[in-house]
């Protein structure tokens, strides 16, 4: 007697066919915290590297208010003003920015490593770069405020024929000599365009700080964003 075997079909249990919109998802996800992982050490780097030039500009703007028109007999007659002795586009500006910007590129290698240590560093590279912009801003701004350090003729205050160094625009009443550049040849005898010198790098100082605090904030917001990125990508 022969017996017709049909096969049969078993289907495992528990067999259930994937969603395919959860496994898109799932699968953009993990291209996408990646990705931005990626652009996020990138940014730093670059960020890193224009910060690090902004600050040698600044220590360069520095630089040229000690020496009036490349003159350095009154750097060492001591003729140069309080604003520009101060340096703070050297040590604030220039070399604490550039430790920062130093910093910065550092959480650019390592980012994917360690990112709670590469925040705890982007947070006190951003502070220390702040403080030196922020002394750097401030004191450019004071400086534009009280004019050059310059030799004036004191005749015109007290009626006595006297030359001196001084700020002759810091007491000016009613006037204010940045917008009247008719006082930038006539007032200050010595050095010759002193103004022009004085107004030029100041404001160049102070170009580069706003410059500064913009690349601080944006790296801030580069550091949330790829450490949030790590910890989801961890998860």
């Amino acid at each position: 007697m022969t017996c017709s075997q049909k096969p049969l079909h078993l289907s495992p249990v528990g067999d259930s066919h994937p969603n395919p919109a959860v496994a898109l998802s799932h699968h953009s996800r993990m291209l996408s915290f990646p990705r931005v992982m990626a652009c996020s050490r990138t940014c730093s780097r670059f960020l890193g590297l224009s910060l690090g030039t902004a600050s040698l500009f600044a220590a360069g703007a520095n630089i040229a208010l000690l020496f009036p028109n490349w003159d350095m007999t009154y750097l060492t007659r001591g003729l140069i003003g309080k604003h520009a002795m101060l340096g703070s586009g050297l040590w604030g500006g220039g070399f604490m920015v550039l430790v920062a910007a130093a910093l910065i590129s550092m959480t650019g290698y390592f980012s994917k490593s360690a990112p709670c240590l590469c925040m705890l560093i982007a947070l006190l590279s951003s502070g220390l770069a702040l403080l030196g912009a922020l002394v750097c801003f401030v004191t450019s701004g004071v400086a534009l405020k009280d004019g050059p350090f310059c030799m004036f003729d004191i005749s015109s205050f007290n009626q006595t024929q006297a030359w001196k160094f001084g700020y002759p625009f810091k007491d000016l009443p009613n006037r204010n000599y940045l917008y009247d550049r008719s006082l930038w040849t006539s007032v200050c005898l010595e050095p010759s365009e002193a103004v022009v010198w004085h107004v030029a790098f100041f404001s160049t100082l102070l170009c580069i700080s706003l410059l500064q605090f913009l690349l601080v904030a944006i790296h801030f917001i580069n550091s949330i964003l790829g450490l949030l990125c790590s910890f989801c990508e961890k998860s």
